[in-house]
């Protein structure tokens, strides 16, 4: 998705030639492109005989949803197991954890 948000839209072709080399082969990106747009998060257009790809969701977006993806295949769909091995593993103190819990109530607050 970077190389779409950084360079506008390819062709599979052209994204296939931003790799350094060893370049992976022309189907295997095609079939990678393919799939990030059976899942929403490109676009294309014909030109020819060819697809032109682009992004069809911001980082942001992508971001967002990249957050339940990651729940389910890692943590089983527990949010809890993630924050958990998150403080285990000190990626997040639990000072840090507190914070957010506060900020996150003061939304709740009318």
């Amino acid at each position: 998705m970077g190389m779409f948000w950084s360079h506008g839209d390819m062709f599979v072709r052209e994204v296939v030639e931003r790799f350094d080399e060893p370049r992976p082969h022309f189907n295997t990106v095609a079939t990678f492109v393919r799939g990030l747009e059976a899942k929403g998060f490109l676009r294309h257009e014909r030109l020819g005989n060819s697809f032109r790809y682009g992004a069809a969701v911001s980082p942001e977006e992508y971001g967002r949803s990249a957050i339940p993806r990651l729940v389910n295949r890692l943590f089983g769909g527990s949010c809890m197991n993630m924050v958990s091995t998150l403080v285990k593993e000190e990626a997040i103190s639990a000072d840090e954890l507190r914070e957010i819990l506060r900020e996150l109530e003061e939304e709740d607050r009318p």
